[in-house]
């Protein structure tokens, strides 16, 4: 797809405000229109305690390491179809047994429900692969997901996994970051007035999004894996890509930043005829982690 055509096309939807239940149908025809060839894959229910998730493989012998997926939705949008989606094509292009979870969602089921459910799919993955072959992958709210997920299982002394890639991450649900009033008119997909509905769905309580399981720009980032992270430069959240970068670099962890100048959020999902070397570079270090 060209950018210039995409980017026209989301600036008509940037200001509507449709009902939840609208978002989250939206969102779930985007992740069919994702979705690979599901033929090529083998796709394998997966019960977690609280929520659905499913395996994909692209063949029938285990792969030496596996990918854990977690979707991007403001922390209120996003069902198994949406998840498998991108998880379809990280599937593919891996070749890395994918784990999608569809972790529940608020405002039905507030904070930190996700992060219980990310630590149940990350444990069904330990039970199974070595910790230093699993990589963690999320785009927006699931990119601070895969971090909130670390920190727990930094808490909890679980072994971190081998790599981790946020696309467009969401750490800071306060949105504090100047970008949010600097690309305000050049973002054309996203708004801080969407973002503060989901984070008050998320995190009724404010003092809940200063937690760093809630916002992981806030904690302590110290022995994480490495990290590569990508954001659209025109974005509102470019700050929390940003600013994560630096923490991470500040608490001795590597991280690699790409800003993608032009581009909006979530772009690397987009599958954009401009950003191709972004997508193969996602795929190479998954590959590097997986095997």
């Amino acid at each position: 797809m060209n950018a210039a055509f995409v980017r026209n096309r989301l600036r008509r939807f940037k200001a509507m405000q449709e009902p939840l239940a609208v978002e989250r149908r939206i969102q779930t025809v985007a992740g069919a229109l994702l979705r690979r060839d599901r033929r090529r894959l083998l796709a394998r229910d997966v019960a977690l305690a609280h929520c659905e998730a499913v395996l994909l493989s692209s063949g029938p012998s285990k792969s030496a390491g596996a990918v854990l997926y977690l979707h991007g939705g403001g922390y209120c949008c996003g069902d198994l179809t949406y998840a498998c989606g991108f998880g379809s094509v990280i599937a593919a292009e891996t070749g890395a047994d994918t784990l999608c979870v569809a972790y529940r969602l608020a405002p039905e089921d507030p904070f930190p429900a996700a992060v219980e459910d990310a630590l149940d799919g990350y444990r069904h993955l330990l039970a199974g692969y070595p910790a230093q072959r699993i990589a963690l992958i999320g785009e927006s709210a699931g990119g601070g997901l895969i971090y909130a997920l670390c920190l727990r299982c930094k808490a909890l002394g679980l072994p971190l996994p081998g790599g981790l890639v946020a696309i467009s991450p969401w750490v800071d649900l306060t949105q504090s970051g100047p970008s949010y009033e600097e690309n305000r008119d050049a973002d054309p997909s996203m708004t801080r007035a969407r973002l503060d509905r989901y984070a008050a769905a998320y995190a009724p309580d404010p003092a809940d999004r200063l937690d760093p399981l809630c916002s992981p720009l806030f904690g302590d980032l110290s022995g994480l894996p490495e990290s590569r992270v990508y954001v659209g430069g025109d974005e509102v959240m470019k700050s929390d890509a940003v600013g994560l970068c630096e923490k991470l670099r500040r608490d001795g962890s590597l991280a690699r930043l790409t800003v993608a100048e032009g581009m909006w959020h979530g772009y690397v999902l987009y599958d954009l005829e401009e950003c191709q070397a972004d997508k193969r570079a996602v795929a190479a270090f998954l590959r590097e982690v997986t095997r």
